[in-house]
């Protein structure tokens, strides 16, 4: 229905421009023999006519003998041809016309028609943007191009255009399914409201705070079509509750750890409220853990969300510089933590947001063998008071190459009671680039993280930059793994560092409730300070990783391979980082 109408105008506009194009064509034709005449005008007429009068073959037929057309009579004879069918040839004649009037949009725009007839519509947008980048206040380029991206499933590239025109007019606001979250709440959530034109940056900012809510892990606004040129919009949201949708699903969920001994109870959506209870309970020897965290809407706003919970460990350290192979002890430990924090998050829109954050914790450390690392100065013991701050903002979106870079600050004032007193500062950033290259779905999906943070003052040893494969570590060099013999300390560990993630995952297997994922990545990095704890060199890591999803619940397998060492690194977790919050 929706292509219908956009025939009917582009029909219209052709004759229209056509028509133009023909009241201007004073220029000299070309005759078969290839000599010069004087301009025509009883032939211009004659064509303005025949165009008026859709007499399509004729027009072909007066203008295929002329050898070196201008650019206004390719224009003419390719919109001929296209009107009878003839594609290829009539891209050509657009081609030739563009080469000799490169600045005239009217080329691209028909060449983006004749792209989306042979259905390559990625062509066809990458014509219109051309069109859009001599005239961006085109209203038939941006009508087409909206239109173009709106068939293929990129609802934010068709609002960037749409907008320009003052479209779409959204008639009425519907949810897919029906959901267990309290209405008020998800209308709250959204940024804009029916009988009004739906913004770009509204959308952004409506599936941000759904996403915040907890429960909708990928929240989705779609539009659905009337005759008369308005639209529905359609909640698309998947709706965890309880400890999941199903008895499989909650099995899963809990016990995607199970082979590390670990599992994650987890709670959603108490009382259609976003109310949500997560946890952690881990009863290795070497490292047990216990976490847990309630989280909810501020005062019932899906603007800000609250945080509370707390993070109790108790963990032996074996600090050595491999995790593989001959490397002696550098110092050993046995660290308890006990963690209690409140947060808020803001946000703020779909472009930006900010988190604050109070952690108050305790640690101290026994059965300590110092070695040539762990030094008096790492080893502070006592109760801790940390202030946290963050912002995120995005500082690239491209939804018509589905490209985005988003990024992140994140600094961290705390002061410790140990004898004597010290504080210390940790400040932290990160850019990701993110991009599909392919116009529908996440095939080859790519993706690249640079982070780099760094220390002032004196903090203690369980604050330190730690670079490897560990489950409570977020900064991952995938070819290192954190532990060894069940014990932390293999990694790199520092006061600062610069680490750089590149990763592409390309889809495998995909049925609705299974998706199968692999891909190569290369990973660099380096970390310094702290004694002898450092890499002190740049690490290379490169290899592959496989994801596995099951009822919404991911697998990561990991093979690395340290380009320094030629070490091998196998690694397995459940799509949950464990890292606690805040960090």
């Amino acid at each position: 229905m929706l292509w219908n109408g956009i025939a009917v105008v582009r029909s219209k506009s052709r004759r229209i421009s056509l028509a133009i194009a023909l009241s201007l064509t004073l220029t000299p034709l070309w005759g078969q023999s290839g000599t010069a005449q004087q301009a025509d005008p009883a032939r211009s007429q004659r064509l303005q006519q025949l165009a008026a009068d859709q007499h399509w073959a004729e027009i072909i037929h007066e203008l295929a003998p002329i050898a070196d057309k201008t650019a206004d009579l390719e224009y003419t004879y390719g919109s001929a041809l296209a009107q009878l069918g003839h594609l290829d040839e009539a891209r050509s004649a657009f081609l030739a016309g563009e080469r000799l009037a490169p600045h005239d949009k009217r080329f691209a725009i028909e060449l983006a028609g004749v792209a989306f007839k042979q259905k390559y519509p990625a062509r066809a947008a990458s014509y219109l943007r051309r069109a859009l980048r001599i005239d961006p206040t085109d209203s038939y380029a941006c009508d087409l191009a909206g239109t173009i991206y709106f068939t293929q499933d990129n609802l934010e590239a068709a609002l960037k255009y749409w907008n320009r025109i003052d479209k779409p007019y959204v008639e009425k606001v519907q949810s897919g399914d029906t959901l267990h979250t309290r209405p008020a709440l998800v209308d709250r959530a959204l940024a804009f409201s029916p009988a009004a034109e739906l913004q770009l940056a509204d959308l952004e900012t409506s599936q941000a705070r759904l996403q915040g809510l907890g429960v909708f892990p990928s929240p989705r606004i779609q539009l659905a079509a009337h005759p008369d040129n308005k639209f529905d919009a359609i909640l698309n949201l998947q709706e965890r509750n309880g400890f999941g949708n199903n008895l499989w699903q909650g099995l899963l969920s809990t016990f995607s750890g199970i082979a590390y001994q670990t599992i994650y109870p987890e709670y959603f959506n108490i009382g259609g409220s976003a109310i949500n209870v997560t946890s952690l309970a881990r009863w290795d020897a070497q490292k047990r853990r216990i976490t847990a965290e309630l989280s909810a809407p501020l005062r019932a706003n899906p603007r800000w969300r609250y945080r509370v919970g707390f993070d109790l460990r108790n963990e032996n350290w074996d600090i050595r510089q491999s995790f593989t192979g001959p490397s002696p002890s550098l110092g050993f430990l046995n660290l308890r933590r006990e963690t209690a924090f409140a947060a808020v998050d803001s946000f703020n829109s779909g472009r930006w947001g900010w988190s604050a954050a109070a952690e108050f914790s305790h640690r101290d450390y026994r059965d300590v063998l110092q070695g040539s690392s762990l030094t008096p100065d790492l080893l502070l013991q006592g109760a801790q008071l940390k202030q946290i701050s963050g912002i995120h903002y995005r500082v690239v979106h491209a939804p018509e190459h589905r490209l985005t870079v988003n990024t992140e600050a994140t600094s961290r004032l705390a002061r410790i009671w140990s004898q004597p007193a010290h504080a210390f500062a940790k400040l932290e950033g990160t850019a990701q680039t993110h991009w599909l290259p392919r116009m529908q779905g996440d095939d080859f999906e790519t993706t690249i993280d640079v982070r780099g943070g760094g220390t002032a003052g004196s903090p203690p040893f369980d604050e330190l930059f730690e670079l490897g494969m560990e489950r409570d570590n977020d900064l991952w060099l995938r070819g290192h793994v954190g532990t060894r013999d069940g014990r932390k300390g293999s990694a790199p560990l520092g006061t600062r560092y610069f680490l750089v993630h590149s990763s592409l995952d390309k889809n495998v297997y995909g049925n609705g409730l299974i998706t199968f994922r692999v891909g190569p990545f290369l990973d660099t990095g380096r970390i310094a300070g702290a004694n002898a704890l450092g890499s002190r060199t740049w690490q290379w890591d490169t290899g592959a990783q496989a994801k596995l999803r099951v009822l919404g619940v991911g697998l990561i397998f990991v093979y690395g391979k340290d380009l320094r060492t030629g070490n091998n690194a196998f690694y397995f977790t459940a799509g949950k980082r464990e890292s606690s919050k805040p960090r």
